[in-house]
């Protein structure tokens, strides 16, 4: 188990991701959280930031979630969703039994928690694909990246940082993403699914 000493956290802040010990306590946080409703390219919170401002994005409840998952004995990974005409979106990602779950907050409820059933990431990626669409219906969903395990970003302090952390989506945008359609059809979604999806979102 990592200490509070090498992770840069206060004490207090350790304690809060260390209760955090299963990753439906960390989901259930995120869901409690507030959303960030200043665009994703407006900020960048470190954790330290978000449970400072009690407020946090998809990408800043992605790292968050790495955090408490590192605190908590696991892999600090996350994984980009890449989208056409649309934000892309940020998971936390976590193996249980060789099957891979997913942490993540989002104003949309279908791209939330993922049980650790997925045999693969391709599988665990097309679990969103019918949730992922943009205000026009459009379902947006591309691509997706490899796993990021967060700590090759701990020369720059990523979980306690007091400036945005713009290094980390600048180097999801270099990397290459594995495709998951090979047809460039506009698709759009069910208006009942849409309504759902969007229930309890801030605008």
């Amino acid at each position: 188990m990592k200490s509070t000493e090498n992770l840069n956290l206060s004490p207090e802040e350790f304690q809060l991701l260390r209760s955090l010990s299963t990753p439906h306590r960390i989901q259930n946080y995120l869901d409690d959280l507030p959303y960030n409703k200043e665009r994703n390219g407006e900020t960048c919170r470190s954790p330290r930031r978000v449970i400072r401002d009690e407020t946090g994005h998809c990408f800043e409840g992605a790292l968050f979630a790495a955090a408490a998952l590192r605190v908590n004995g696991r892999p600090p990974f996350i994984l980009d969703l890449e989208s056409v005409r649309d934000d892309d979106h940020v998971i936390a990602i976590y193996r249980d039994y060789d099957c891979w779950g997913a942490i993540a907050k989002s104003n949309y409820s279908g791209l939330r928690f993922r049980e650790p059933v997925y045999r693969s990431l391709r599988e665990l990626v097309m679990s969103f694909f019918e949730h992922y669409y943009n205000p026009e219906g459009e379902k947006t969903l591309r691509a997706y990246s490899r796993p990021i395990n967060l700590k090759r970003f701990d020369s720059i302090d990523w979980m306690t940082a007091e400036e945005d952390l713009w290094a980390i989506p600048n180097y999801l945008y270099t990397i290459s993403h594995t495709p998951i359609l090979t047809t460039h059809k506009r698709m759009h979604m069910d208006q009942r699914l849409f309504q759902a999806g969007i229930l309890g979102s801030a605008r």
